[in-house]
């Protein structure tokens, strides 16, 4: 695969089922090789995106958010997944994307939407909507490695009025993919997303940028709910699924069907696995951020709230198993 076909393949076999093509979003510590690693064996989507990576910290290592183990690929992982970049400073898009390309990596994205403060704080993010010059030069630098290049955003800063004029911004740098999350950073996800505004953004692209793919995030559960919402917006390129894995690690599959706690917690195992393998070529993440996950597999309606409640107490990956163990020996 060329760095040009990037997601001209992936849309083509997409189409060729006659769907929309579905991405993982890029989730701060959870959009890492572990957990990348169990929902591609769930049920994989046509592509993953990373973690937010600092664009500095990939050729600078004393940089304040060091990179650590974000780009680190595991062994079973198929398809290197697409870097989403943040920051501000166009030379460090250009040294990043060149470094990506080198380690083997086909494609990258630029966060313009991240609300969080820390990165506003930093000039990344959602920064970048109240200062586009900022986005247009993170483009053009980010274009000179040859990689694929595509911009995540939001429909606006403060208000969704916005997005009338942000997103025809965004549109004239001709990225190859532009994906949406329907909500203003100031909205966060307090509100529903706004659906409304789609089949608009679909005009503009057709008017200012036609070979723009369009990809929608926000509100969407699972590849049912995609297909059905591509169905309704013709012209709509993808689906970018965030929250909706821990909802379902099965968002992706094709063909939803039910899934038993113990099919819930073999996937559990596995990442217990993963997250021991990747401990040993990086010191971070460390065991309690594990246990924002557990909710995914111990669901409440599986019965299985006791269980969450015994493994929310366990300090390492070891202890989790055994409570694992004990449940599964007494049901």
């Amino acid at each position: 695969m060329t760095e040009s076909t990037y997601w001209s393949n992936i849309v083509a076999n997409a189409k060729a089922e006659h769907r929309p093509f579905f991405t993982m979003a890029p989730m701060e510590a959870v959009s890492n090789t572990v957990f990348r690693q169990v929902i591609a064996k769930a049920a994989a989507p046509d592509a993953f995106f990373s973690e937010f990576v600092y664009a500095k910290g990939i050729t600078d290592p004393n940089t304040k958010f060091p990179v650590d183990g974000r780009l680190y690929i595991g062994p079973t992982e198929k398809n290197r997944p697409v870097v989403q970049l943040w920051g501000n400073v166009p030379t460090d898009f250009e040294n990043a994307t060149i470094a990506l390309k080198q380690q083997g990596f086909k494609a990258v994205d630029i966060n313009t939407g991240c609300p969080d403060k820390t990165v506003i704080k930093n000039h990344g993010g959602s920064d970048l909507i109240r200062n586009p010059e900022w986005m247009e030069s993170a483009v053009v630098a980010a274009k000179k490695s040859g990689l694929a290049v595509s911009v995540k955003t939001r429909l606006g800063y403060s208000k969704l009025e916005e997005y009338k004029d942000w997103i025809p911004e965004l549109l004239n740098q001709n990225v190859e993919l532009l994906t949406i999350h329907l909500r203003t950073k100031m909205e966060m996800s307090k509100v529903p997303a706004h659906f409304e505004v789609i089949d608009d953004i679909l005009k503009m692209r057709d008017e200012i940028a036609q070979n723009t793919l369009i990809q929608i995030n926000g509100d969407v559960p699972d590849f049912k709910a995609g297909v059905k919402l591509a169905q309704e917006h013709p012209g709509l390129d993808g689906i970018m699924i965030g929250r909706g894995v821990f909802s379902n690690p099965f968002a992706f599959e094709k063909n939803p069907t039910k899934h038993s706690l113990e099919e819930l917690l073999d996937l559990l195992r596995m990442q217990l696995n993963l997250f021991d393998e990747f401990s040993q070529h990086y010191d971070l993440p460390r065991f309690p951020s594990l246990r924002r996950f557990f909710k995914i597999y111990a669901r409440d309606e599986l019965g299985a709230k006791n269980l969450r409640d015994k493994m929310m107490t366990a300090d390492t990956t070891d202890g989790v198993r055994k409570i694992l163990n004990d449940f599964q020996k007494n049901n």
